[in-house]
């Protein structure tokens, strides 16, 4: 069971980190406004914002993916900790989105659903 963990806390850190890169440096991409809810004319006010928060996004991909390798190590239960804070973290997260923007139902089951059967495995 911790090799399937492992396996989708990398996943879910390796997406996290790619959705930070799309926010951080591509948000100017009109493919991608109709995913950030922006027009084209607001690129410039939302840069601050975007580019943030594409970081924040790397940041917890790189802690869910430490997590998971952790896991395996001599200290399994500082990965569990960390992988478990990064899931639950984002489950919070998803509902928060779902919450502050319904249209956004989407990207909040996106965001919550991976991490929470994570979570659901290592509380089980």
């Amino acid at each position: 069971m911790t090799g399937l963990i492992q396996v989708l806390g990398v996943a879910f850190g390796i997406l996290l980190i790619l959705v930070g890169i799309l926010e951080s440096f591509f948000f100017r991409d009109q493919r991608l406004h109709r995913l950030f809810l922006i027009r084209p004319e607001d690129t410039d006010a939302v840069r601050m914002w975007t580019f943030n928060l594409g970081f924040y996004n790397m940041i917890w991909g790189a802690g869910a993916i430490v997590g998971a390798v952790l896991l395996a190590g001599p200290e399994p239960a500082a990965g569990r900790t960390l992988l478990l804070f990064t899931c639950l973290g984002h489950v919070l997260l998803g509902i928060i989105l779902v919450l502050s923007e319904r249209r956004l139902w989407a990207s909040a089951i996106a965001e919550a659903l991976l991490p929470a059967v994570i979570a659901a495995m290592l509380l089980v």
